[in-house]
């Protein structure tokens, strides 16, 4: 696609469906090699960046089944014989989120071999965090020649307590992956509580993990000897949501948000209520109505979830300029 072309002037209204959340997705698709009877989700969304990961994924060796199921598509990733333990970086280079496979390659099979990611340019975003909480499991890491090659002594990890020096989203991801196959228990403090990582913890719970403290940050993970298969349905995309809900706001419309939690996007409501446009919750979704007056300008300040979502910064910026 060269171009979009948009005509204006028109109040959006009606019901539109939120589509399964990618920053969920990812890493649920790389829990898949912690099984040896795979994975299933439901409610994929259909983008780029999910055949970008299903093609890494196929390449270590899972066989990938998708169909389509309902308004979304259905995956099922499972291993199809041995497992190449290297993701290569012609293939990780095309997107960050391929650095999820380490935490599950090293704690099913005791060593992964995975290329320092590209992808995404904004700003630096090391992997030091993810790679200092897999020493505390006893992880041997080596940095060289482009790529981190990961052991874990005897061919399992051990589990431990990891203090977060700070928050991160895929840390705290890769990490809990990590520790459900460890030998003991783990603690993961100052873990991320974004609700895609509360998302992926009760997915690892329904494969047979033991994770408690979820949606708080402090996990507990008790390891356990293998996973097994589970069909798990991906939350839904709680950026797609906010961005709908502006795009209501910003037009003078009402938009019916359906299939979407309002209680993992507070802060975009709240910002929203605080401006002087009306939301009303319902069993299934959230109803955005512009105000018949002119919106209130308001400061707003990202931080970590339940703070105001970083992802949510840039559509508020045109709604901004109708501020009187």
């Amino acid at each position: 696609m060269e171009k979009l072309v948009i005509q204006g002037g028109k109040r959006l209204s009606g019901e539109v469906h939120i589509s399964g959340a990618k920053n969920a997705a990812l890493p649920l698709m790389c829990a898949s090699l912690l099984s040896d009877d795979g994975l299933t989700l439901t409610n994929l969304p259909k983008l780029a960046d999910i055949r970008t990961l299903e093609s890494v994924l196929i390449h270590l060796g899972l066989s990938s089944n998708r169909s389509r199921h309902g308004r979304a598509e259905k995956i099922t990733l499972k291993p199809n014989g041995s497992i190449d333990t290297t993701a290569p970086y012609d293939m990780v280079r095309k997107m960050r989120a391929s650095i999820l496979v380490l935490g599950p390659l090293l704690a099913k099979y005791g060593k992964a071999s995975v290329s320092l990611p590209g992808g995404c340019a904004i700003g630096n975003r090391p992997i030091d965090v993810h790679l200092g909480g897999l020493e505390l499991l006893g992880a041997k890491i080596d940095l060289s020649g482009g790529y981190v090659t990961a052991s874990a002594p005897n061919g399992r990890l051990i589990g431990g307590r990891i203090v977060m020096p700070m928050v991160s989203v895929g840390a705290t991801e890769n990490l809990v992956m990590a520790a459900t196959l460890a030998t003991g228990i783990s603690t993961i403090e100052n873990a991320a509580r974004e609700p895609e990582i509360s998302d992926l913890c009760r997915c690892l719970n329904a494969m047979g993990a033991k994770i408690s403290g979820i949606d708080s940050t402090t996990l507990t993970i008790e390891g356990v000897e293998a996973l097994r298969h589970a069909e798990h349905s991906i939350m839904a995309d709680r950026i797609e949501a906010g961005s709908y809900a502006i795009a209501g706001a910003i037009t003078g419309g009402s938009v019916t948000l359906k299939d979407i939690d309002a209680t993992i996007l507070s802060s975009t409501l709240d910002a929203l209520r605080q401006m002087g446009v009306k939301v009303h919750i319902t069993d299934d979704g959230i109803i955005i109505t512009a105000p018949e007056t002119p919106l209130k300008g308001i400061n707003l300040k990202t931080q970590p979830y339940p703070g105001f979502a970083t992802d949510m910064q840039p559509q508020f910026m045109p709604l901004a300029p109708v501020v009187p």
